[in-house]
């Protein structure tokens, strides 16, 4: 989220928005010039037309990229959908018309979590929109679960781990198969805080989401579903946890997701022997024997 206001604003200048705005605005502005560092000083030599040009510029490209991100996973969504479910009537790749709760497997994603899908009076009340079965964004959809199920006695169990999700990270038609197991890359477990300052599975949530339903072109409120509201809820979750315990499982979700994505680190489990044997020490320990027998040789 882009700041509003240019930093030659005087600080009589007002916002309209509402607080929890003021505060993603905030956070929006740090992420911002964390990730380019020359925005400030930019902005604070910039005249007000320039900086809201600059401003307008930097949207634009954001604009860009969800586009790019919404167009790759329209076809992505309809392929693993219709492998991973085999519906009757499959998710055209090119026609979002044939989406959201009309279509089957569409529906049994898109579906809050406190319902059954299979239950036939469910899924004719969420089609009907009828009374008790409007979909907002204040449900959490199936598809954000592990295996697509949920446990009304905990919701938090299997939540974020979505295989879905998985592979919309990856956005790979093979991330199927690939996700089964941890990944392949570095463990970066040690920066879980960053990694909840900058969670982009927060994105990739919305967008599936979007690629799902039957909505032709993004907008921020969809009929009974605030994406923006949406946001903020996931956003909640990892930053406002309630009290040690649910830190402690927002923090294990976390490494679960790193681990997912980037690998588990095995090198703590070496034992010295096994490091000793390794060439690095193996040939630094040659080389230490050898200079040694030259020290001692006549």
């Amino acid at each position: 989220m882009l700041t509003t206001s240019s930093p030659k604003m005087t600080e009589d200048a007002t916002l309209n928005d509402d607080e929890e705005t003021k505060i993603d605005s905030k956070w929006g502005y740090i992420a911002l010039t964390h990730t380019l560092p020359w925005f400030h000083k930019k902005g604070v030599e910039m005249e007000y037309d320039e900086y809201a040009h600059m401003t307008k510029m930097l949207r634009q490209g954001a604009d860009s990229a969800r586009g790019d991100d919404t167009s790759k996973l329209k076809a992505l969504i309809a392929e693993w959908v219709n492998r991973e479910f085999n519906p009757d009537h499959r998710v055209d790749p090119d026609d979002k018309h044939s989406r959201g709760f009309i279509n089957d497997a569409c529906g049994r994603l898109l579906c809050p979590a406190e319902f059954d899908w299979n239950n036939p009076v469910v899924k004719a009340g969420i089609r009907d929109r009828s009374e008790g079965y409007i979909v907002t964004d204040m449900s959490f959809p199936a598809f954000l679960y592990d295996k697509y199920q949920t446990n009304p006695d905990d919701l938090e169990e299997g939540l974020f781990k979505g295989k879905i999700l998985l592979q919309a990270v990856f956005t790979s038609p093979s991330s199927a198969k690939d996700i089964e197991g941890d990944g392949d890359g570095a463990d970066v477990i040690r920066n879980n805080r960053l990694a909840k300052k900058s969670f982009a599975g927060v994105k990739v949530k919305k967008h599936v989401r979007f690629a799902l339903s039957s909505v032709n072109s993004w907008r921020s409120i969809d009929g009974d579903f605030d994406y923006i509201q949406f946001w903020r809820t996931i956003v909640n979750f990892f930053e406002k946890a309630p009290g040690r315990e649910a830190h402690r499982r927002v923090d294990k979700l976390l490494e679960w997701w790193t681990r997912k994505v980037f690998g588990r680190s095995h090198r703590d489990n070496l034992s010295n022997t096994a490091k000793a044997n390794m060439s690095v020490n193996a040939l630094a320990r040659q080389r230490a024997q050898r200079n040694d027998a030259a020290f001692d040789s006549p």
